[in-house]
């Protein structure tokens, strides 16, 4: 019998990635999984076209979203698998995470107009205003784009390296919830949390006591994370009796290079995750 492997940690349009729902999961499809989540940052308004491209290819797609969240001053992303994406206190929890996100973008285009940067929000709302829907969201990358745009930097990954990525000139961090809160949304929408990338924090003391919050699983295996993290969180997640949990975080294409990685960089055996398999499996459109 064939694994039934999958990627739990996609993003699309509706949120910072360069691709649809539905393209992600052609995508999905075509690197051999069976199982794609969409994880888009603080809102669920990918899901339901997500949804209806795995009914119609054969393809199970995880409901799911990644909640902003910060720790002792640290970013840090919260999973959320199999919530409901029709329970109205959790859309309304994730709209007022939408709400901090325009404050923070707000704080961002404030500071490059300090640097001597001619750039405004209503330019970085009409560089997407083609893919937008209602519900989703606006983050660092789009501004990244304009500032690309008009010349300020060659590439986005120099727009983050020197203005917007953690301790950068123009990085913004405006009050946000605790990992914890976050956990406690994602349980009572009927979700499972998981923590996201724990080697990008850097900080593995509070990697272990976010794990005491809570948590369903931590994502051991994401695209960046050295084989040695990798190993370290599997450890530390399957010591806690936590899920075990993989995903590329893709974000999309752009001139051929994909960001982060790759729809199915990082699989996981869904074997080894039952309960998120069998959950996802009763999602409909």
């Amino acid at each position: 019998m064939a694994k039934v492997e999958g990627d739990l940690h996609t993003h699309t349009i509706a949120s910072d990635g360069l691709q649809s729902p539905a393209a992600n999961v052609r995508m999905a499809k075509e690197a051999g999984l069976s199982v794609l989540a969409i994880t888009d940052h603080d809102t669920v308004s990918g899901v339901d076209e997500a949804l209806a491209a795995g009914k119609e290819l054969g393809l199970t797609v995880v409901p799911g979203v990644e909640i902003s969240t910060v720790a002792e001053g640290q970013d840090i992303h919260v999973l959320g698998y199999n919530v409901d994406i029709t329970d109205a206190a959790f859309l309304e929890r994730l709209a007022s995470l939408r709400d901090t996100r325009d404050v923070r973008n707000k704080m961002i285009i404030a500071k490059l107009q300090e640097l001597g940067m001619s750039i405004t929000l209503a330019e970085v709302e009409q560089e997407v205003a083609h893919i937008k829907r209602k519900g989703d969201t606006v983050g660092r990358p789009h501004i990244a784009a304009v500032l690309l745009k008009k010349g300020y930097v060659g590439t986005i990954s120099e727009a983050f390296d020197r203005y917007l990525a953690t301790g950068a000139a123009a990085y913004a961090n405006p009050p946000r919830i605790a990992p914890e809160t976050a956990i406690t949304w994602i349980h009572e929408a009927g979700g499972q949390a998981v923590l996201a990338h724990p080697g990008i924090y850097g900080n593995d003391a509070l990697v272990e006591a976010i794990m005491r919050q809570g948590l369903d699983g931590v994502e051991a295996y994401h695209s960046d994370h050295t084989s040695e993290q990798e190993a370290k969180y599997a450890a530390l997640a399957e010591g806690a009796g936590l899920y075990v949990t993989a995903g590329s975080d893709f974000h999309g294409v752009r001139d051929g290079e994909a960001f982060h990685a790759a729809i199915g960089a990082r699989r996981i055996d869904m074997s080894r995750l039952p309960s998120i398999l069998q959950q996802a499996k009763g999602a409909r459109p």
